[in-house]
């Protein structure tokens, strides 16, 4: 009799040494079968989990827009006032609906290139008013004009014909005009060839960007999404030194097994250079747990503050000797028109950049960038893209719309918050088919080890007692 109860409860201590031994060696194996599924279902080749959503975004993606409605025209202009600004929206359009075109696979060097087709559809229900709807903003033309022609000449030229038009420095457009382009009347008088269409995104529609060429990640995940050339190159052609580099990935993804101690890079050719995020916070998002990554107020710091950004500063009268902060100098990348582009309300901005603007507002919360990942797949699955559109405008004493400043402007015309979030459907396919069997083999991991560690002990421990009993 004692014998038996001796046996059952040494075979029963041996179980809980199986459950636990079991759970422990569940741990390397579980991480490697998962390692290996994750390494599998990210390259972007036909077939994977990743090329399928690559292709076309299962995300909708809204771009809305706010508006500086400019409220003392006639100061400006005649006493070179600080200018007064409202915002006004959002006025939403959806974009990156249409899905990727011109898509090769290169087995040669394991990339696949592509172009981005562009398309913005309005969206009444997600606006405050519409298309039509006018605002005062900068007239684009006017003060493109007087920076892009330095030479006197030119610019009497150019006054004689701004004056005939009746153009000013400021302008009446409506939303759709200012955003996807109108026929400007001075520049339509202009006697050579030159653009008469002007537009903060003209042309858009109907075009694309690219072509992108970017690793497929089947040699090497660590590579997988990120950029090798882009429009053909591998620079921009825009900044000196390093930062003319394209660098990263597009930030629809990046290379799996994110770690927070990352900075991620990515490429945005709006803003038309590479930047980059570093780890904020954990967030769960519709039950999947993801890593926010944010651009760091560093990443628009001037030169004496972060020596990495010298090649980024271009015009020493702009940007005071490269102390100024928070605008960058697109020109080169626009034809030579005066763009800078900041984060919105001119946040992370020095004071002397807003110092002229009245009835900015800059938020953190409303106004920073953004990017949730998903840390083992490495898939962006929310986002935020905040920036804001300026034009530059310069006193000239040859053009008489200008002729009474005092100093320079850099007026915002826009900003823009473009957010995508993964859908209730590909979240609930995301938590099934990822993170759902991730957390289950977590689960038995810790089942397997606590329940045999708790039956060796429990057994050992009643087996000892009855030992002890039996001698006695």
């Amino acid at each position: 009799m004692g014998c038996d109860r001796n046996c059952g409860l040494i075979s029963g201590a041996v179980i809980g040494a199986i459950l636990a031994v079991l759970g422990g060696i569940l741990m390397p194996v579980g991480d490697f079968l998962i390692e290996k599924t994750i390494k599998k279902e990210v390259v972007l080749e036909e077939g994977t989990l990743a090329f399928k959503n690559w292709v076309k975004t299962g995300t909708e993606v809204y771009r809305q827009f706010w508006i500086f409605d400019v409220q003392n025209p006639q100061e400006v202009i005649m006493n070179s006032s600080n200018i007064k600004v409202e915002q006004r929206g959002p006025y939403t359009y959806r974009v990156r609906y249409l899905a990727k075109e011109n898509v090769t696979q290169d087995p040669e060097d394991n990339t696949v290139s592509f172009l981005q087709p562009n398309g913005a559809i309005f969206e009444p229900s997600l606006s405050v008013g519409t298309e039509n709807d006018n605002f005062t903003v900068l007239n684009l033309a006017v003060a493109a004009a007087a920076h892009i022609y330095q030479n006197a000449f030119v610019q009497v030229v150019l006054n004689s014909l701004i004056k005939k038009s009746k153009s000013s420095m400021f302008q009446t457009r409506s939303l759709k005009e200012l955003l996807w382009g109108y026929k400007d009347p001075f520049l339509s008088l202009v006697p050579y060839p030159v653009t008469t269409t002007v537009g903060l995104f003209y042309p858009y529609n109907n075009t694309a960007d690219g072509v992108y060429k970017v690793f497929n990640g089947k040699d090497d995940i660590s590579k997988v999404a990120i950029i090798d050339t882009y429009k053909g190159k591998r620079n921009l052609s825009y900044w000196e030194s390093y930062c003319d580099m394209v660098n990263g990935t597009d930030a629809a993804s990046f290379p799996p097994f994110v770690e927070k101690s990352q900075v991620l890079q990515f490429f945005s050719s709006d803003i038309c250079r590479s930047i980059y995020a570093v780890f904020e916070s954990e967030i769960n998002l519709k039950g999947i747990p993801v890593y926010r990554f944010v651009l760091p107020p560093k990443a628009f710091a001037s030169p004496l503050q972060n020596p990495d950004n010298h090649c980024f500063c271009t015009e020493k009268i702009i940007s005071k000797n490269c102390t100024s902060y928070g605008v960058l100098d697109i020109s080169k990348c626009k034809e030579g028109r005066p763009v800078y582009i900041s984060l919105p309300h001119f946040l992370h901005s020095s004071p002397d950049v807003s110092e002229p603007i009245d009835g900015l507002n800059p938020n953190e919360e409303e106004h920073r960038t953004y990017l949730d990942i998903e840390p083992i797949t490495g898939f962006t699955l929310q986002f935020a893209k905040r920036l804001q559109v300026n034009l530059l405008v310069k006193p000239s004493k040859k053009i008489e719309a200008l002729k009474r400043l005092k100093r320079n402007y850099i007026v915002p015309i826009i900003w823009l918050n473009e957010t995508g979030t993964i859908g209730n459907e590909k979240a609930d396919m995301f938590r099934s088919k990822v993170t759902g069997k991730i957390n289950l083999l977590g689960l038995l991991e810790i089942i397997l080890l606590s329940v045999g560690v708790a039956m060796f002990v429990a057994f050992m421990i009643s087996y000892c007692a009855c030992r002890s009993k039996a001698i006695k």
